[in-house]
Parts: C-alpha cells; structure tokens; sequence
C-alpha cells in the first residue's frame, strides 16, 4: 500500500508537466519497497515510505538517498539503463515539481524502460535462452567482478555465517513447517563448518567484493542483443559484500530452478574462462544452496500469491537447497574423437549430470589453447600454433586443469582429439593422482561425416578444416582401449550412451526427453510391503536372460535376415575375441534399405550382400548385472529401446535384459 502522499506523486508523474505527456497509459508494479511506474519510454522507480528491519526509507531524505545510491551502483554494471534521479519538490504555490526550489517531498529513480520480454527470467521459463546468451553473460559478470571494490575484510567465514543466522531467522518468522526446514538449515550449517577455512583463504586473496548482491534471473535482462546486470542490491553493504562464486551462484541456483541446468553448467564453464578463476569449485553446491535457502523464506511470505502457491514454491526450493548440498563424487570423463565427431556437443549434454552442482568443469583442448595465446575462442589462429610443442603444452595444461578441479571433489571432461597414446596415458594419469574415476569415451564417425560437419562450422573454438582432418584420419590413432561410441547417432541418444558407459543419469534439462516425467517424484514414498517396493529391489542379474545368441561382424544381411526370422530377436549382440562390438537391430536392417528421392535406387542383392559390421549400431547402450531394474526400465523410457545387453567390468557379455523380462518381474513381484 502506498501512503496518500505518494498516490499525490503517482498521479504528478505520469502528468503531461512530468513524464506523461504523449504516453498511452502507465503500468505500474510493485515491490515491498519499491513503486515501478511504466511510463512510455521511461521507466520511473519510487522508494515505498516504509521502516523494516534492515532498511529505512522512512523520510523523503532518506529516499532521496537511497535513490541516489541505487543510481551509483547500478551504472557499475547498466550506465544506459540508469539515467538520472529527480528530486520531487512542493512549490510556493502548492503545486509538485521536478527538481523544483521547493522542500523535497519525494524522490524517483529515472530509468531506460526495456522490453519485458528480454527479462531473463521470462526467457528461461520459455526455453528461449541459449548458450550464447550464457557466455556474453558470463563474460559480463566477470567483467563486473574485475572492476569491482575488493573488501578489505578478511572473515569470509564469519561472513557467510551471518547470511545463515539472518536465514535462520527469516526461517521462524513463515509457517512453513518446522520438519522441512530444520534438516536444510543443520545441511547448511555443516557445510559451513566444512569449508570455512577456504572461505577465509578466499577473502584474504581478495576473492571477496562488493557485488550485485541479488543476481537472480529477474535482474538480468537483454538490451541491444547485450546481457544487462540490473537492479542490484543498494540496501544493504554487507548483503551485497560477497565472494564471487556466492555472487555468481545466485543466477546458477535460479537456473537450476527453472530445470535449465545445461545452461547453468554452461554458464558455469563460460564464467571460468571469462574470469580464470579454477579455485574454491568445492564452494559452490554450499553457495547455491544457501541462495536456494533464501528464496525459500522469500517465497514463503510473497502476498502477492495465495497460501498453498506461497508454500508449494517454498518447499520447492528447500528441495533444491538440500539436493544441492548432497555428496556427489568427482568423475573424470575424457572424450576424445577426430574433428567434427561432436565431443564438444556431447560434452555439454552431459557435464551438468556429472559431480555435484553445477556439473562438470569441461577443460577443452581448443578453448584453452586460445587462451595459451590470449585470443578469443573464436579467433582463429596460424597453423604455428598448432606446432607439436605447442600441442604438448595445451594437453599439458588440459591434465593440469582437469586434475586441479579433481582435487576440489568437483567432475570434470576433457574434451580433445586424444589421437596420440601419450595424450591419453596423461589424462588418464590426472585421474589416477587425483583418485577418482577414470572413463574414456571415442567418438567414431565417417570421414565423409566428419569432412561435412568442419567445413560447415562458423564461428567455433576450432581451428580444424577439411585438410587438417584429412590429415588427423592418415595417423589411424584411434582409441581403441576407449569405450567407442557412434557419432552417427541423434546427440540425445548418444548423450544417453555415454552417461550409461560412465554410470551417471541424465540431468533434467540435458535432453529432449527428461529422465524422469515432470509430474513424477523421484522418490516415491511407498510401504517396505509394498508390491512396487519388492519391485524396486529387483537387479539385472535376476531376469536378464543368459543365453544370447550372437552374431559376427562378417554376417551378411541375407544371414541376418534369416536369423531374425529364425529365433524372432529383435537385436544381436556383435560380438568378436569375447569383445562386444556393438549391436545390430532389425531397425539397423530396415535402415539400410531407406533411401532419398536424390539417391540411385540401391539394387537389392547389392544390400543384402552387405556385412553387419557395415550397417550394426556401435554406441551400445550396455546395463551392469547388479544395475536395478527401475534404472534400465527408465533407459528403455527414455531411448524407446527394447533391450539392452548386460556386461561385466570387463566388458563380456553376460546376457540381455528386455522388455519382456521387465514385464515378467512386474507380475512376479506384484502378484505375491
């Protein structure tokens, strides 16, 4: 509610003696401080007469100079945007003026109004924010952070502390229920005791600064194709005194939220780079927790919506916030490949799902060699710079990073060519020292495929022409101790491949079709007697069947096709040397009879003379013995595949799980 006198300063500015002359009307929001008035081109900010605990706006004077410091602050990151701030006078003859002789009654905040639609909030909840928008905004926080004031201060635990004691305090003053709210808080306060001697090393390198402060999705906007940091916090110093990646954790958390988490990794990763900044990683599922935390009490007392919405959308982020503070162990995935066989695509598929929040920290070969030589990743650069030296110390600097992020329980992907057995033996090495899981990932892909997809690429990180892949091919340095997947397949299918041959699950927003459906819980509450929970305890191993029967790569079609007819399989397993090779479908049979209008007709003993190892599948989706038949139930859900081959660590084949074997443990263990 607004007092009587600013309903007096309302009506003077949209008057045509103000701001209204010429406009068609004024919109108008509102904040618990704060009045907007949309004014035409002009977008006008008055400050709410009101006394709250942590800020007093109380006197027109004390307005006046909260505006003025909202103006100081806020042309740090948005000088465009931020245009003047106007005293509101009365004059002797009783009337309202702008900057008047008068005594001041009010003040307002003059702004460049934008279009609504460029909030970057109303971009993420309609999926129209790209990983372009994520590193022009990665490359502005950090721009932001570079110029920034450094706190003299070198408490950052203490710091942090007083942000969980005034959440802990806003905690007591909502109704949500106690049960919730006290396991995230002790979540919390554990991490805090964790990490406090990082948060006080950090503060004493400088790592600690005056910030935005309140860096959701709501005050970041798009103007001229530019991502505008707005709107930041002007009330309150120490609120707005922040280590960076508390700073930056805020729009991480928010993207989470919204399940954009491929974008919050990628803004992740762009932010790094922008900034060079690899230390205190291990922060960051703590930082975006207690960002979590705070929206959660926000969101409980909003009047602006009604008590079961208000409760909904706090528990949501009290999940969140405890989610993110759950141990999620480091991983290091190398993906290696020939230009053009999509490493890079698939590596932002699945970092996000890889290690804890916000994913993995991807170290490519390409980005960091441009940094080497202080250039843009678009920059292209002279053939020297791909000297065999030169290369040494890229792939040097690519273990060393990737090692580095190891060691801070943070995931991370490599992401190189890896044609050379001494590349790979390095990255591996990383691992090993580090100890944490190894997986390194091939992508095979025809020339002609790859050949196609180099010459099309314009602005990317990679320098790689037609000539240089050409090249690359006549060394034959495929990894061939690396699980090889196919390139030729649809990325999401691929995505899913790669996070069964590392043992992860996909993150909600990586793909098309999410691991779980949006009104599922993932955790079900169910009775230890109940038929599902029996259900959920069923393994591969116990109805998988055993006896597979097999074929070779040299099998023709003609063979193949009687053996489908035969034994009515859907699939066979390749299999040479006890090595499985990938498998063959009756899809990848019919495929190769598909042809073009642009294409000559295939003559028809020609492709039955075909070898299954021209037309099998090689991105083998594969289960363990002991993965839990809910698990390979989803990947059949996801994939719409009708089963999987089951191997052991060392990769034999020790049988196939399909739909018909899921069905049978449903009736068995619901029927009891």
């Amino acid at each position: 509610m607004q007092s009587s006198s600013q309903n007096e300063t309302i009506c003077f500015l949209g008057s045509p003696g103000a701001f209204g002359g010429g406009a068609n009307g004024i919109e108008m929001l509102s904040t618990h401080i704060s009045i907007v008035l949309l004014i035409g081109a002009v977008a006008l900010k008055l400050k709410r007469p009101v006394k709250l605990p942590y800020i007093d706006l109380s006197t027109p004077e004390l307005r006046l100079a909260m505006c003025e410091r909202e103006l100081t602050l806020n042309r740090r990151t948005a000088p465009a945007l931020y245009r003047a701030v106007h005293r509101i006078t009365r004059e002797h003859d009783g009337r309202l003026a702008l900057n008047g002789q008068g005594p001041l009654v009010d003040a307002v905040l003059e702004m460049k109004r934008f279009d609504g639609d460029c909030l970057f909030d109303r971009m993420a909840r309609e999926g129209r924010l790209t990983a372009a928008d994520m590193e022009a905004l990665g490359g502005a926080i950090a721009r932001f952070h570079h110029s920034a004031a450094v706190s003299s201060e070198r408490e950052g635990a203490k710091r942090m502390e007083r942000v969980l004691a005034l959440n802990e305090r806003a905690f007591a003053a909502t109704e949500l229920p106690r049960g919730e709210v006290e396991p995230v808080v002790a979540a919390c306060r554990a991490a805090l005791a964790r990490h406090a001697g990082l948060l006080d090393q950090r503060a004493c390198e400088g790592k600690v600064l005056r910030g935005h402060g309140d860096l959701h999705l709501r005050n970041i906007c798009l103007v001229d194709g530019k991502p505008l940091l707005f709107d930041c916090l002007e009330f309150d110093e120490d609120l707005a005194t922040v280590d960076i990646l508390y700073d930056l954790a805020f729009v991480l958390m928010d993207l989470w939220h919204h399940r954009r988490e491929a974008l919050a990794n990628a803004l992740f990763n762009r932010y790094l780079d922008a900034a060079g900044e690899e230390t205190g990683l291990g922060l960051l599922p703590f930082f975006m927790a207690v960002r979590a935390a705070v929206r959660a009490h926000v969101a409980a007392i909003d009047g602006g919506k009604a008590p079961s919405e208000r409760l909904s959308e706090a528990q949501a982020y009290l999940r969140l916030c405890h989610g993110f503070l759950e141990a999620k162990p480091p991983i290091l995935v190398a993906i290696g490949g020939y230009p053009g066989s999509g490493k890079s695509t698939l590596a932002a598929k699945i970092a996000p799902t890889l290690g804890p929040a916000p994913g993995a920290r991807v170290a490519s070969s390409d980005r960091i060699r441009k940094a080497l030589h202080g250039v843009a990743p678009v920059t292209r650069l002279p053939p020297d710079a791909y000297a065999e030296d030169i290369s040494v110390r890229t792939y040097r600097a690519m273990a060393e990073r990737a090692e580095a992020v190891l060691r801070q329980g943070h995931a991370a992907i490599a992401d190189a060519v890896f044609d050379r057995p001494a590349e790979r033996a390095r990255i591996e090495a990383a691992a090993r020292r580090a100890g944490v899981p190894f997986h390194g990932l091939w992508l095979d892909a025809p020339a002609p495929m790859l050949i196609r997809r180099v010459a099309a690429r314009r602005g990317d990180p990679s320098d790689a022409t037609p000539e240089v892949v050409t090249a690359q091919l006549a060394r034959k340095g495929a990894a061939t101790e690396w699980t090889r997947l196919s390139a030729r397949e649809e990325a999401d299918a691929l995505a899913h491949a790669a996070l069964a041959a590392v043992g992860a699950e996909a993150a909600t927003d990586t793909f098309t079709t999410p691991p779980f459906p949006r009104h599922q819980s993932r955790s079900p509450m169910m009775s230890a007697s109940s038929p599902m929970y029996r259900f959920l305890s069923c393994t591969t191993a116990q109805y998988m069947t055993a006896t597979v029967r097999t074929v070779k790569r040299a099998v023709t079609m003609r063979e193949l096709e009687a053996l489908f007819e035969e034994h009515d399989f859907n699939a066979f397993p390749v299999v040479e040397a006890g090595r499985v090779l990938g498998i063959v479908t009756k899809f990848d049979f019919l495929r190769a009879f598909a042809f073009t209008t642009h294409q000559i007709v295939p003559h028809f003993d020609e492709l039955m003379n075909l070898t299954v190892a021209e037309v099998m599948t090689e991105a083998l989706v594969h289960v363990d013995p002991d993965a839990p038949l809910t698990r390979v139930l989803q990947l059949m859900v996801n994939l719409k595949a009708r089963s999987f081959p089951v191997l052991d660590a060392e990769k034999r084949l020790l049988g196939m799980i399909s739909r018909e074997d899921i069905m049978r443990a449903l009736r068995e263990t619901t029927s009891q």
